[in-house]
């Protein structure tokens, strides 16, 4: 006698396995309040923008702050803000020209996540060379110790790197958040999963 089946039992499991086998293959649903590709190129565009500011801003302020203190300091206190404008010609410059050859918004969502992959690898290539800018500053400090050294030369321009490295690496970490929290928005586009296969559940 063969023992009897109740097949609405065995209904509910053999669904979800199916919905499971076939939700491997089904794509990723944006949600509802997702951004649209005019939305996330407007504000990776106006980032960018921004960020050009900002490092523009700094390097006016340090140009005119620097050159004005020079003439009413001494010593290694001369040499710190001399440094700090002429460091900040070179800011003034790159973010004049990041500014004015920022390019149009991205006409697909690959296209997009692509240039903000872009300025992420930038960023992180800068930040880099930021903590090579302070341990530049701190080396010359250490060095202004030399009695044949020029002191007061080695200190201010140690100090004024040092400080100049400092906020540039914390520009380009913030930076770098702020454009790396838009890669899931991209992605969600064009079928990207960045931790591997997606999987959908269907019930």
């Amino acid at each position: 006698m063969h023992p009897s089946v109740n097949l609405p039992c065995m209904k509910l499991p053999l669904t979800l396995l199916f919905s499971v086998l076939l939700s491997t293959c089904a794509p990723a649903q944006t949600p509802v309040n997702a951004p649209t590709l005019d939305e996330l190129e407007t504000a990776r565009l106006n980032h960018q923008r921004q960020a050009m500011l900002v490092l523009g801003g700094w390097a006016v302020g340090n140009i005119g702050l620097g050159l004005a203190l020079r003439e009413r300091s001494s010593g290694s206190s001369r040499r710190f803000h001399e440094m700090n404008a002429i460091w900040n010609v070179v800011n003034l410059g790159i973010a004049g020209i990041g500014y004015l050859t920022l390019g149009e918004a991205a006409p697909t969502a690959l296209a997009g996540w692509q240039e903000n992959q872009g300025f992420q690898k930038i960023l992180l290539f800068n930040a880099g060379l930021d903590v090579g800018y302070v341990l530049g500053g701190l080396y010359l400090m250490e060095r202004s110790r030399r009695p044949d050294a020029d002191g007061d030369r080695l200190q201010g321009y140690g100090r004024s790197i040092i400080l100049q490295g400092g906020f540039l690496f914390l520009f380009d970490l913030v930076n770098f958040a702020i454009a790396s929290g838009r890669d899931d928005d991209y992605a969600a586009m064009f079928g990207r999963v960045n931790d591997g296969i997606g999987l959908l559940l269907t019930f």
